[in-house]
């Protein structure tokens, strides 16, 4: 497929949290992006606020790759943690098997969102060794301490601790738990001496790796000290990501650890924040009962990543239909292609431009820090001014397949694949017909609650059933 030429593009600027501005992106060699996202524990399926930072991450990802960068995109996955434990426990299963089948069940998720430009995924329990290595350069620097319930990290010894955040160490240490071992309340595990299952031997006795240090030595593995983009969900900028700074740059001698700091606002469910005890904890399976793949990933595109974004039955049908405009108007470009209107006309230049115009504006707003939503702005101005040209009849064919390719180009950026028109095959219809077939007999029986609730059913597959 041929991509339209533009020029006089705005340069990349991504928002850094670190310095709270939008910064030129130039990453550290050349063109080669090494990206890094925290990514989940393991011990029940993902919500909808994890498949929001995931899906905001797999566009940027793409982005990079669309603009000619080789991108090395890297994940953790949190597989020993007491969370996992306390689950296996409840459940009377190994701590072991429990996080296999949410890790799986983790990736049949990221497959369905579209999620799959991770390059790697690295399991924390098949890098003990990093992390008992990097915690020994740490204790043989005077970063951290040996005591008898496990290894500390010294905060006091790292006077850039809450740079991220912005907050003091006093401000910090506040809401820490206070125990005998520790010389500071703030100072944080990176080795727990555990001799309960699973635990492996180190220099300090048995036991398993504190939550913030995996990140940094499998990052160091694979990134090496320094690199190019972290993300990952608000929430973690304290205490975890702070966490990871004070290892790493204490670890290698050298600053910054990462160049671009990226965070994805908070996802809230009818104005509240998504919480178990609130009764509003959504899983992204549960979700997608209801909902298509593709419908969600558009609703979290339609709010930028950085800002809050509020979950609601109308918001994602509302998504929902304007995903269908955009199928609709390929729908109708196809059939068009297939009829006896010119193959080029007087008009071609005018649509020429405004397809170079959109374009242009396309990624001036992925160039401005990723912004999704008035990306998504120029593709529905667009439709609607070729909807004009179609019923006006001044559109040629030529101009139609342009206006698909370039829709095609916006959706391989985006994660839609614009170019498979959704169908509703012989079986699908049989089974519309069953359940009006059904509605009607509880229509006759007065069950006007459940009819009811069958049409609307069938109204978010956009089906329309009107009673006559």
């Amino acid at each position: 497929m041929n991509h339209l030429f533009v020029g006089n593009v705005s340069m990349l600027k991504i928002f850094n949290t670190m310095t709270q501005k939008k910064e030129e992106f130039k990453p550290m060699h050349e063109n080669r992006v090494k990206l890094f996202v925290c990514g989940p524990t393991v011990y029940d399926n993902s919500h909808v606020g994890h498949a929001r930072t995931y899906i905001s991450f797999d566009v940027i990802a793409r982005y990079l790759k669309y603009n000619g960068f080789s991108v090395f995109y890297l994940q953790n996955i949190t597989d020993v943690d007491d969370k996992i434990i306390k689950r296996a426990l409840e459940l009377n299963i190994d701590p072991v098997k429990l996080a296999r089948k949410f890790e799986k069940k983790y990736m049949e998720d990221m497959k369905l969102l579209g999620v799959e430009n991770v390059n790697l995924y690295a399991r924390a329990t098949e890098h003990v060794p990093e992390i008992i290595q990097q915690i020994n350069t740490l204790i043989d620097k005077s970063f951290a301490y040996v005591t008898d319930s496990g290894v500390y990290f010294d905060i006091s010894k790292f006077p850039d601790f809450g740079k991220l955040s912005r907050r003091n160490i006093e401000e910090l240490t506040v809401h820490r738990i206070f125990n005998d071992s520790k010389r500071n309340p703030g100072d944080f595990a990176l080795w727990k001496i555990k001799n309960d299952e699973p635990f492996w031997n180190s220099p300090w006795g048995v036991g398993r790796p504190g939550w913030h240090i995996e990140d940094t030595a499998i990052t160091e593995e694979y990134l090496g000290y320094k690199y190019d983009i972290h993300g990952g969900g608000l929430d973690l900028i304290f205490p975890h990501h702070e966490a990871e700074i004070a290892q790493m740059e204490s670890a290698s001698g050298d600053k910054p650890m990462v160049r671009y700091w990226m965070h994805t606002g908070f996802l809230n469910v009818s104005g509240e924040k998504m919480s178990k005890s609130l009764g509003n904890f959504i899983t992204i399976r549960e979700i997608l009962l209801d909902y298509a793949p593709e419908v969600f990933r558009f609703f979290v595109l339609s709010t930028h990543y950085r800002s809050p974004i509020d979950f609601s039955e109308s918001a994602l049908q509302q998504s929902g239909n304007s995903l269908n405009r955009i199928y609709k108007l390929i729908e109708t470009i196809d059939e068009l292609r297939d009829s006896n209107i010119s193959e080029s006309n007087e008009n071609d230049i005018k649509y020429t431009n405004l397809l170079l115009n959109a374009k242009h504006d396309f990624l001036d707003n992925m160039n401005n820090d990723f912004n999704t939503p008035n990306a998504l702005s120029v593709i529905f101005n667009l439709i609607r001014d070729v909807n004009r040209g179609v019923d006006d009849g001044n559109i040629s064919k030529n101009s139609l397949i342009y206006v698909k390719n370039l829709l095609i180009e916006f959706g391989e950026i985006l994660g839609f694949e614009f170019y498979i028109k959704p169908c509703v095959d012989d079986k699908t219809e049989d089974l519309v017909e069953v359940m009006v077939d059904v509605r009607e007999k509880l229509r006759e029986r007065k069950d006007w609650e459940l009819s009811d609730l069958i049409r609307s059913r069938l109204r978010e597959i956009d089906i329309i059933l009107e009673d006559k």
